[in-house]
């Protein structure tokens, strides 16, 4: 007999977490009786629970949930732990009219055979059952244990039943909830400088990129400013990459699906892929590819290769397109359109260990480069459970190359953390998640190992020894996409690049009219050594000028003068640190050419 997953041990925030969803649920079940309840799992900073309601909700309402949810806390209720058979507990939410209870049962019931659950019920001072919740548990004795002035609703949004787009559209309400008021305020402060740094308010404002409803949602249009910062980061990659032996290679968008059949991917990627194109009845079906790696396989396989060619690196600025749900789209963050820093090493298993380690090192240097502090190296395992649907059937190959990939680690002295069931479905990978600068976290990077389709395809190569062997694959993307690399750096620094990244790296700012041809000569000077520069017209007032330049977050605002231009100076402020200086103008030239060569996150001068 099988029965739901038990309760698992869990501490004591999310505990309270939890209970706050059930507090939550039963706080708009008191004043809205109709609704419907589906999920309420905790999360990062609080908790969510999704509902169906006769009518719209808004956020004026806010107020009236969180005084209900304090009565409810301030009440001491009890959670009672009920099991019940599955057929006992469809009964019970189909006497109640709630619907999607009874199919997340009817769904355990299917997948995993289930035919007990537990219900968790909350018990008032006078022994009575307040709420009901089919869960797996991990709640506080009594929600006295909840600090009443430490949790607060923080948003609505629409989340479909599922995820499906098809099914009913429900509301979310987002609760955030900690174990102190300060901490509550502290997370409150840093979510309002989030709304600062948004990236796509940010992006709209500095006119970086755009989304237009007759391209199409997810598809980002990059302006000349934005164009600039990706320009910027594909020279960087590229410059890199050459240091690093890579060989670059160019693909097509489109591919006939009989490639990523023989890959595996149109298996296991199809439903964000593409639709599929009719060229021709003899041709089949084309895709618009979704990964550049099925591409890279081929050019490997154009030829003969011998060890002495291994480690054979080709990289690609390649443009990829997933067919990602219109719910799932954010910003940069998640898109249809995107252009990937991408690579595939091929190698022999002797090669693997100094490869995989190359590019964590490549990994640790832009971390240095884009001032990331915090991040943490996840080794993304199989489940053995999942063979032959998730992932690749062979079981001795994956606790081979996992094995490989953990003494890689411990070799390159990173700390990292094992994540079961997360792998691809080719083979263990390295995820790297960061942290911006004021603690939102991103999924950066991919370090993957594929064991599995340089076989399918027959990549091979002729060894010492004369024997054809299948070599080994680390595909990898250091800096993700350009789309979500910019996103992360537009709030990582708040809209102010660093001076190599800025779209306009030194505003000039005649006082007058008459000394605007000095101002122009300087611009001509400047951008003979690369600088990217702009006159401001004087025909604004000087604050306006200053603050139009602050507004734009161009790093340097030269303010020239009578005194400037008889001294061949150049008064300077560091729009960063708001320090001002006059320094002549030659020395400010050689040191501004310098720091962006090298591409320095802070600048030299003020």
């Amino acid at each position: 007999m099988s029965t739901q997953a038990p309760e698992q041990p869990v501490d004591d925030l999310y505990k309270i977490r939890h209970s706050v969803a059930h507090v939550l649920a039963q706080a708009v079940q008191r004043l809205w009786p109709t609704v419907k309840i589906t999920l309420g799992p905790p999360i990062d900073y609080g908790a969510y629970y999704d509902f169906l309601f006769d009518q719209p909700i808004s956020e004026e309402d806010f107020p009236k949930i969180e005084k209900e949810m304090r009565k409810i806390i301030n009440q001491g209720q009890t959670f009672r732990r009920d099991d019940l058979t599955a057929e006992e507990a469809k009964k019970y939410w189909k006497e109640r009219k709630q619907p999607f209870k009874v199919e997340l049962i009817e769904d355990l019931e299917k997948s995993q055979h289930i035919t007990e659950v537990t219900h968790y019920a909350n018990i008032g001072l006078k022994g009575e059952e307040t709420f009901v919740d089919l869960c797996r548990g991990g709640h506080v004795e009594s929600t006295k244990e909840i600090p009443a002035d430490a949790f607060k609703i923080m948003s609505l949004a629409g989340a479909y039943w599922r995820g499906d787009e098809k099914r009913e559209q429900l509301t979310r309400i987002y609760v955030a909830a900690f174990r102190s008021k300060k901490e509550l305020e502290e997370y409150q402060t840093m979510m309002e400088e989030a709304r600062k740094r948004d990236h796509r308010k940010l992006g709209k404002e500095l006119d970086l990129f755009i989304f237009s409803d007759d391209v199409g949602p997810g598809l980002p249009l990059w302006t000349p400013r934005g164009t600039i910062i990706a320009d910027a980061i594909e020279t960087l990659a590229k410059e890199t990459e050459a240091e690093g032996g890579y060989l670059r290679v160019r693909t097509p968008h489109v591919a006939k699906g009989q490639l990523y059949e023989k890959t595996g991917h149109l298996a296991h990627y199809r439903e964000t892929m593409f639709p599929p194109m009719k060229l021709g009845d003899d041709e089949g079906e084309y895709f618009l590819k979704p990964m550049n790696c099925p591409h890279h396989h081929q050019i490997f396989a154009s030829g003969l290769r011998s060890y002495r060619e291994l480690p054979m690196r080709l990289a690609e600025y390649g443009h990829c397109y997933r067919s990602e749900g219109s719910g799932a789209l954010f910003g940069l963050m998640r898109v249809r359109s995107l252009t990937m820093n991408d690579a595939h090493i091929y190698c022999t298993e002797e090669q693997f260990e100094e490869e995989f380690n190359a590019v964590l090192r490549m990994y640790l240097k832009y971390f240095e480069l884009f001032d990331i502090k915090k991040y943490v190296m996840r080794l993304s395992l199989h489940d053995p459970k999942e063979l032959g649907k998730k992932y690749v059937d062979a079981p001795a190959l994956w606790l081979k190359t996992e094995d490989m990939v953990r003494s890689a680690m411990k070799k390159s002295g990173i700390d990292y953390v094992e994540v079961p069931d997360e792998a691809a479905f080719y083979g263990p990978k390295i995820d790297v998640e960061v942290w911006s600068a004021i603690g939102r976290e991103f999924t950066l990077a991919t370090n993957q190992v594929d064991f599995d389709v340089p076989g399918k395809l027959g990549l091979k190569y002729i060894d010492k020894d004369g024997s054809e062997k299948v070599p080994i694959c680390i595909h990898r993307a250091p800096l993700s996409t350009h789309e979500r690399l910019i996103g992360f750096l537009i709030e990582q620094f708040a809209g102010l690049f660093p001076l190599w990244l800025a779209p306009v790296q030194v505003a000039l700012i005649p006082v007058a009219g008459a000394h605007e041809a000095y101002a122009k000569d300087l611009e001509r000077r400047m951008k003979e050594q690369g600088i990217r520069t702009q006159v401001m017209d004087p025909a604004d007032s000087l604050g306006k000028r200053v603050r139009e330049g602050e507004k734009w977050k161009i790093p340097y605002l030269l303010v020239i003068g009578d005194k400037e231009a008889e001294s061949k100076s150049v008064a300077v402020r560091n729009v960063s640190t708001k320090q001002q200086v006059t320094v002549p103008f030659e020395e400010f030239v050689a040191k501004t050419a310098e720091d962006i060569r090298e591409r320095r996150l802070r600048a030299s001068i003020g």
